[in-house]
């Protein structure tokens, strides 16, 4: 048997890898947070005189009246379509119940138009139809809504 010759590569010396030199990394943590702190700062400064005069008390008298709108302009009848105007109206309604929803749970005043909207709302969704009970509802929720 013959045996072949064993090659071996060089082992490069630690000396003749470069080493970059080190920086100190407590300037860069430093640069690091005060860039941050800047920049939280600029953004909370912008938020706070961005305008915005909502407080959160008025916010379930604004969801309500949000909602009230949504239902003026809901046309009832187009849920018996197809297309767009079936996906517009539903959005309306869907919408109007979130946000009457919403304002009940800021207000419980607003308790009775969030019963009505979901009256319509589940009687939709149980048999695909706006029936004598869901007519009624939706009156009803007009017309509290006709009264905010």
């Amino acid at each position: 048997m013959s045996t072949q010759p064993q090659y071996s590569s060089p082992v490069p010396s630690a000396s003749a890898v470069p080493v970059p030199p080190r920086r100190p990394a407590g300037i860069l943590v430093a640069v690091l947070v005060i860039g941050l702190l800047a920049g939280g700062g600029a953004v909370g400064a912008a938020w706070g005189l961005s305008g915005d005069s909502r407080t959160s008390a008025s916010a379930p008298a604004d969801d309500a009246r949000d909602a009230c709108r949504a239902l003026d302009r809901l046309d009832e009848a187009k849920l018996e379509t197809n297309g767009s105007e079936f996906d517009v109206s539903m959005y309306r309604l869907a919408g109007a119940s979130d946000l009457s929803a919403s304002a009940a749970a800021g207000d419980r005043q607003y308790k009775p138009l969030a019963e009505a909207v979901m009256q319509v709302m589940l009687g939709y969704e149980r048999i695909h139809d706006i029936d004598k009970e869901g007519k009624q509802s939706l009156q009803k929720a007009r017309g509290i809504c006709a009264g905010l």
